[in-house]
């Protein structure tokens, strides 16, 4: 359902966004991203059940933020579908996907701060709401790789999108380092994890 919008809605996100990128959900003070949004609490328990639906709230619209900004982009790209297979195009998101975080730093530090939350209630819940999202879009491209044979065709389209999506999902669980949030080592990890959905582990030779 789309959420009505209201007076000091902008102070509201942006004061949110400052306070969940720089603190952990449990740390983030609701308090004071009221205060300096310049709203009282009856506006904000108005729109908002609580401190969760406003951190989903927020993740949800750094996401679909970052979206736009890839498929805008991506149309700078004309051989899109005729020169590139499904995992280019991975890796040309993943390359937009750091020209986002340079231009909105914000935004990169909120899903830093989000795969922080790993093991933890919170992290289950945005998780499951967030992937709801990608799935639709993931599947258009999935099915447009098999018939364009980047994909076997004599596995099943649901069993693929599976696992792409897991992958995918589920990478920030697996690079967690401090050093894997460095914008380079997130393209350089992504690279290879791309061309292990490709070719796998085993040798080429």
């Amino acid at each position: 359902m789309k959420r009505k919008a209201f007076e000091k809605e902008d102070e509201l996100f942006k004061a949110a966004l400052e306070e969940f990128s720089t603190n952990s959900y449990e740390e983030a003070s609701l308090n004071k991203i009221v205060k300096n949004a310049g709203i009282s609490k009856g506006t904000f328990y108005y729109h908002f059940q609580d401190k969760q639906a406003l951190y989903i709230y927020i993740l949800e619209q750094s996401v679909k933020a970052k979206w736009d900004f890839i498929n805008e982009r991506i149309k700078d790209f004309d051989d899109l579908d005729n020169n590139r297979d499904i995992f280019e195009i991975f890796k040309l998101q993943a390359r937009i996907g750091m020209e986002f975080a340079k231009k909105y730093p914000k935004f990169h530090m909120l899903g830093k701060m989000f795969s922080k939350e790993r093991g933890k209630e919170i992290y289950q819940i945005a998780k499951g709401t967030l992937g709801k999202g990608s799935d639709d879009l993931l599947e258009t491209m999935v099915s447009r790789a098999i018939e364009k044979g980047d994909l076997r065709k004599d596995l099943p389209k649901k069993f693929i999108l599976k696992i792409i999506s897991h992958l995918l999902m589920n990478f920030d669980e697996i690079f967690n380092e401090d050093e894997d949030f460095e914008l380079e080592k997130i393209i350089e990890n992504l690279d290879n994890y791309v061309s292990f959905m490709k070719y796998g582990l085993g040798s080429c030779t």
